[in-house]
């Protein structure tokens, strides 16, 4: 079974995240490239996500450049979407904004205890591929059969 790749507009990747989830953000520490898993919310054009302020993410993340991945696959298809969001990573600090987000899109953590840092990443990029598997041609085989 093939698959074919086909780039995403990103009209079309922003409609594929913007229920939130979970998904990953990538950025350099201190010594290190780190991929954190995070639960989302999409806001405006950018990524909203909780953390610590003790956690790498909050300590070494703000100002930094980011990617945020976020995906859907399913391996028995062998078919689903990647989409990618570039950017900087800033802390949300206004209080206007803090209460907009809690009152609207609030990304709930997953994980134990309290994570009261906002923060959002600001996508400069907004790019994404979908895989798709291709079906066979029952009739191009055939002729293929036939020619044999």
């Amino acid at each position: 079974m093939s698959a074919i790749s086909r780039d995403l507009h990103p009209d079309e990747c922003r409609r594929l995240i913007e229920g939130g989830g979970v998904g990953r953000v990538a950025f350099r520490g201190e010594n290190d490239v780190h991929i954190v898993p995070v639960n989302f919310a999409v806001d405006g054009d950018s990524i909203v996500f909780r953390t610590t302020p003790y956690s790498e993410l909050g300590g070494y993340g703000p100002g930094r450049s980011a990617a945020f991945e976020v995906d859907e696959l399913d391996a028995h298809s062998r078919s689903g979407w990647s989409v990618v969001a570039k950017g900087r990573l800033h802390v949300v600090s206004d209080q206007a904004e803090l209460a907009a987000l809690q009152l609207g899109s609030d990304p709930e953590p997953w994980a134990d205890g309290v994570r009261r840092l906002y923060m959002r990443l600001t996508w400069r990029e907004l790019t994404g591929r979908r895989l798709e598997t291709s079906a066979p041609d029952p009739e191009g085989a055939a002729t293929r059969a036939d020619s044999d």
